[in-house]
């Protein structure tokens, strides 16, 4: 024959206070009712002031942009020119001999 042991007002109190505690924690990591995805709410309409400096900002960084453009090109502003080597002729005995010096023809 089992009995059950008497309730301990004790433990009543200590389950009890642990089953609240556990309530409130649920409650504040759940998510608000009104919750949205951040890409599924309107948007805040910017400032006129804010959209402005945006713009400098952007205007500021293309510019940048463009003056870092144009001074690579300058580095590299002696280009190498077609016309180093002068005549059709000479131009094509220097590709036979690059032709000769990537070939293996010397082995024979």
């Amino acid at each position: 024959m089992t009995t059950t042991p008497p309730a301990d007002p004790r433990i009543e109190a200590v389950a009890a206070r642990l089953k609240e505690a556990a309530q409130k924690r649920a409650e504040a990591y759940a998510p608000p009712t009104d919750w949205q995805p951040i890409w599924k709410r309107p948007r805040k309409p910017k400032s006129i002031k804010a959209k402005k400096a945006e713009l400098a900002k952007q205007r500021k960084r293309l510019k940048a942009a463009g003056v870092r453009r144009f001074y690579g090109a300058q580095a590299r502003r002696p280009r190498p020119r077609q016309n180093r080597i002068g005549s059709a002729a000479a131009r094509r005995d220097a590709r036979a001999l690059s032709r000769m010096r990537h070939s293996n023809a010397w082995l024979w």
